[in-house]
C-alpha cells in the first residue's frame, strides 16, 4: 500500500515546464506553426472606426497639402504631411477620451519632429543624431503604451524623427518644419472632433480589444530592449552607407512593440513580406514620375485602404504602408529631385533596411527575452493557455 496521502502528488508524476531554453525558442519560432500564424487572418475589431480614423487622416491630408504646396512653403508638403498621421489613434477609445489621445498623440509628433530638426540644425553628427533616435524609439514605446494610445504605436512618431533628421539647417528651418507639423495636427483634431458621432462605441456584446497594462518595470525594460536593439540596427545601416538608416530603426521597432515572442516573430515576417512587395509597387508608381498632385491623391487613397486592411493581416497592410511611406518621403525630396530617381533609390533600400531591421530585432528580442517569455513562446505553440505575464 502507497504511502502517499491521499490527492498527493507522486513524485514521479509532477507536471514539468516546457522547454524554455534560447535554442528552443528559436526553435519554436523557426516552425511552421510560427509561419502559419502569420498567414492567418483576423476579425477587424470594428472596420468601421479603422475606416474613419483612415478617412480622418486622409481628409486632412487632402485639405492641408494641396494648400501647402500652394503657398510659399510647398517645399515643407512633405513635413507636413506627417500632422495628418496624429488622426490615426484613439479608434477604439471610449467617447470622452479619444480627442484627448489624439491631442496627446499631436503633441509627440509634433516633440518628434522639433527635437531632431533642431539636433540636426545644432549640427549634431549623424551617429548622435542616430543614437538620440535610438533613444527616442524607447521613449515614445514607453509612452505609447503608458497613455493606451492604441494603434498604430509608437512607430509613427518615430517615422516623424526620422523624416526631420538632417533637413534642418538653421533654427528658422526648424521652426517652419515644426509649426508645419503642429498646424496640420491641429486640423486633424479639429476633424477627429468634428466626425466623432460616426464612431462605432464599444458595448458588452461587441467589446473592444484592450490590452491588460503591464506593471512599469515590465515597460521599462522593454523600452530599454527596443532602444537598444534599433540603436544597433540604425548604426549597422549607417555602417552600411545607407542613405536613410533610420528606415532600419523603424523596422526593428515595428517588430519589437509585440507583448510575447511569438507576436515579435509574427509581426517580423509579416513587416518582411510585405514591404518587399510593397517596395515594388512603389517602384512601378515613381517610373511614371508621378505630378505631387498625384502623389498627393495617392497618399490620400493608401491611407484609407490601409487603415481598412492592416487589422486583418499586418503583411496585407505593409504591401500599402510601404508604397504610402516612400511616397510621403518623396514629397519631402528637394524640389528639383525627379520623384523617378529618388524612388528609385528608395525602394530597394527601403526592403533591405526592413530586412535588417526585423532580423535584429527578432534576435535581440530572442537573446533578452526572460524565462517567462520564453515560457509562454513554449506554452503558446503547445496549445496551452498562459497566464499574461
Amino acid at each position: 500500500m502507497s504511502d502517499t496521502p491521499a490527492g498527493a502528488l507522486h513524485p514521479t508524476s509532477r507536471p514539468t515546464l516546457p522547454a524554455a531554453r534560447r535554442r528552443d525558442a528559436v526553435r519554436a519560432l523557426a516552425g511552421r506553426p510560427q509561419l502559419r500564424e502569420s498567414l492567418a487572418l483576423s476579425a477587424q475589431p470594428s472596420l468601421r472606426n479603422s475606416a474613419l480614423a483612415g478617412v480622418q487622416a486622409a481628409l486632412t491630408a487632402a485639405i492641408a497639402l494641396p494648400l501647402v504646396v500652394a503657398s510659399p512653403f510647398a517645399h515643407l508638403v512633405g513635413t507636413a504631411a506627417l500632422g495628418a498621421l496624429v488622426a490615426l489613434f484613439g479608434r477604439f477609445a471610449p467617447t470622452r477620451q479619444r480627442n484627448g489621445i489624439v491631442l496627446r498623440a499631436a503633441l509627440c509628433q509634433i516633440l518628434a519632429v522639433l527635437v531632431m530638426s533642431g539636433a540636426a540644425a545644432l549640427g549634431l553628427p549623424m551617429i548622435g543624431q542616430l543614437v538620440l533616435l535610438a533613444l527616442a524609439c524607447g521613449l515614445f514605446f514607453l509612452v505609447a503604451v503608458s497613455a493606451r494610445f492604441g494603434p498604430p504605436g509608437a512607430l509613427i512618431f518615430v517615422f516623424a524623427a526620422g523624416a526631420a533628421m538632417g533637413h534642418a539647417d538653421s533654427a528658422a528651418a526648424v521652426l517652419e518644419q515644426t509649426l508645419a507639423v503642429a498646424l496640420v495636427a491641429a486640423l486633424a483634431l479639429l476633424i477627429c472632433a468634428g466626425t466623432e458621432v460616426f464612431r462605432r462605441q464599444a458595448s458588452p456584446d461587441a467589446p473592444f480589444p484592450v490590452e491588460p497594462p503591464r506593471p512599469l518595470s515590465h515597460r521599462l525594460v522593454a523600452a530599454a530592449r527596443i532602444s537598444l536593439a534599433c540603436g544597433l540596427s540604425a548604426l549597422a545601416a549607417h555602417a552600411c552607407g545607407a542613405d536613410h538608416p533610420a528606415w532600419a530603426a523603424m523596422g526593428t521597432l515595428a517588430v519589437m512593440q509585440g507583448t510575447h515572442l511569438h507576436l515579435t516573430m509574427t509581426r517580423a515576417l509579416q513587416r518582411m513580406a510585405g514591404t518587399m512587395v510593397g517596395a515594388g509597387l512603389v517602384w512601378l508608381i515613381l517610373l511614371q514620375e508621378p505630378s505631387v498632385w498625384t502623389v498627393i491623391a495617392l497618399v490620400v487613397l493608401l491611407q484609407v485602404a490601409t487603415e481598412m486592411i492592416i487589422g486583418v493581416n499586418y503583411a496585407l497592410g505593409q504591401i500599402l504602408v510601404t508604397p504610402m511611406a516612400l511616397l510621403m518621403s518623396t514629397l519631402a525630396s528637394p524640389q528639383g529631385t525627379a520623384l523617378r530617381l529618388a524612388g528609385a533609390a528608395m525602394a530597394p533600400e527601403r526592403v533591405l533596411d526592413t530586412l535588417a531591421g526585423a532580423l535584429i530585432g527578432i534576435v535581440l528580442a530572442v537573446a533578452c527575452s526572460s524565462l517567462d517569455d520564453r515560457l509562454h513562446l513554449a506554452r503558446h505553440h503547445a496549445g496551452r493557455s498562459a497566464p499574461t505575464l
